[in-house]
């Protein structure tokens, strides 16, 4: 704990609750004060006005019977338990009847409320403290006296006899304390507990922050594979670290792209660059006329554009995949678009003897690329066309455009091979990825690595699904 203490008192979390803490105790201590000053007001507003209508019940007895029957009254009503303060005293202020033994010197002089609770001795209270206790305690009296408060109304008779009507203070003065009491045990109560849910939450937060914090160290480390601790709980830690962990699963699945990339490079594009070489190291050595020459330039620049077009596939798919592309994302026409790859391809269909089955949805539009998805599709069908025709048998390719379930689905199915086993549907999205099959045909196993990065740039996905006989490929954009 010795440690643990300090370090949760540096954390942002620990000085917010001891700002929040000092503001509670202020604002209680005021609320303490505020509550007794205005329950005693009440109190004693409710005294001076029972005070009053006790004056004037007394004033009434005086007009009616004068003296004899004022005395007689405040005689009865002095004795009665709980009884207010009752004093008659003649011009010189010796007291002639009444509850009151002693009085706080200038009591009796003053005329109408007193300013201030002043200090008493009712009747019986003086003969209880003995001459030892008077000869010990030479100040037992003024003691007795401080013991007691009241406040009173004085009021002067016509034959300047005084007559004074008052109320102790004591039953305020004990609700004064026992509510400031209660209210200081509540909030005392109450901080004791915000500090012990203030230090075990402070630890409990410091703990998982160090748990972050070792975390963040291992993957700086290297260790990208390692995640932050998430307990479950919900709260902004758990959101945190998932999107923490969000991210480095991102950055880790670019990290892998690029590993990608760098690998096929190094060992897909090695083939092509050692053939060009070769052909032009055997133009260069052998004794050839011109025009052979020439041949061979012409075929070292087909098979140069072929690399060219390689290179901007796989710096497309990394682009895409990085999900940073500067093309733009507007309206697209879908049916427009799918309708002018098909007539790019009718040419090569016919040639190839291999039918074209278009059935499109008119009306149909996404948010997204036009040029994208025409690379897209025009990747596909010219696969569906390329791999139709592998048994040397004319064939049919089934393109549909069509909206339901929110989803736009645009399809491409061959009566070829296909790819019977689950695994290759898998692979074959990859880079440079050529089953043993198709391993005759032209191509370098990027369309449908380029097909697949384009739908996931749109939010979308492809999917191969097996035909009986071929292959359908199934591309799903969101609807706007």
């Amino acid at each position: 704990m010795a440690f643990v203490l300090p370090s949760v008192l540096r954390t942002t979390a620990a000085r917010l609750s001891a700002l929040y803490l000092l503001l509670f105790g202020v604002c209680a201590v005021v609320l303490v004060f505020y509550m007794t000053s205005l329950s005693v007001s009440l109190l004693t507003t409710q005294t001076m006005e029972t005070i009053n209508e006790e004056a004037a019940s007394l004033g009434r007895a005086y007009q009616r019977g004068g003296i004899p029957l004022l005395v007689r009254m405040v005689g009865q009503r002095s004795r009665q338990p709980g009884a207010n303060l009752y004093l008659i005293a003649d011009s010189h202020g010796r007291i002639l009847a009444g509850n009151v033994e002693n009085l706080q010197p200038g009591v009796l002089e003053t005329n109408g409320w007193t300013e201030v609770p002043f200090r008493y001795e009712r009747y019986g209270e003086g003969a209880e403290r003995t001459q030892s206790q008077s000869e010990t305690l030479p100040d037992a009296r003024s003691e007795s006296l401080a013991s007691h408060d009241a406040i009173a109304l004085v009021l002067r008779l016509p034959n300047e006899m005084i007559i004074m009507v008052g109320r102790d203070l004591g039953e305020p003065q004990r609700f004064r304390d026992v509510v400031r009491q209660s209210l200081m045990i509540a909030l005392g109560m109450m901080a004791l507990g915000g500090i012990l849910i203030w230090f075990l939450v402070g630890r409990r937060a410091l703990i998982r922050i160090d748990n972050i914090s070792k975390a963040g160290r291992r993957i700086m480390g290297g260790d990208l594979s390692g995640r932050l601790p998430v307990t479950g709980a919900g709260d902004e830690f758990d959101r945190l670290s998932e999107n923490l962990n969000a991210m480095l699963a991102r950055i880790a699945s670019l990290n892998e792209g690029l590993r990608q990339v760098s690998d096929n490079i190094a060992h897909d594009l090695k083939t092509p660059l050692t053939r060009l070489r070769n052909r032009a190291e055997g133009a260069i050595a052998a004794n050839a006329d011109p025009q052979e020459y020439r041949e061979a330039l012409e075929q070292t620049i087909r098979e140069s554009d072929q690399l060219i077009k390689t290179f901007n596939a796989i710096l497309m798919i990394s682009r895409l995949e990085a999900g940073y592309s500067s093309e733009q994302v507007v309206e697209v026409d879908m049916t427009a678009t799918v309708q002018d790859v098909i007539e790019l391809y009718e040419p090569l269909s016919e040639e190839m003897d291999v039918s074209l089955d278009v059935s499109l949805e008119k009306g149909i539009a996404i948010q997204g690329n036009r040029e994208l998805i025409a690379q897209a599709l025009s990747n596909v069908i010219d696969n569906a066309i390329k791999y139709a025709t592998l048994d040397g048998k004319s064939s049919r390719v089934r393109v549909k455009l069509q909206q339901g379930d929110g989803n736009v689905r645009l399809s491409v199915s061959d009566d070829g091979p296909g790819i019977p086993e689950a695994t290759d549907r898998e692979r074959v999205t990859e880079r440079f990825v050529r089953l043993e099959k198709s391993r005759s045909q032209p191509g370098s196993g990027l369309g449908l690595s380029l097909a697949k990065a384009v739908m996931k740039f749109h939010n979308g996905t492809l999917d191969l699904l097996p035909e009986n006989p071929g292959l359908t490929v199934l591309m799903t954009f969101p609807g706007r």
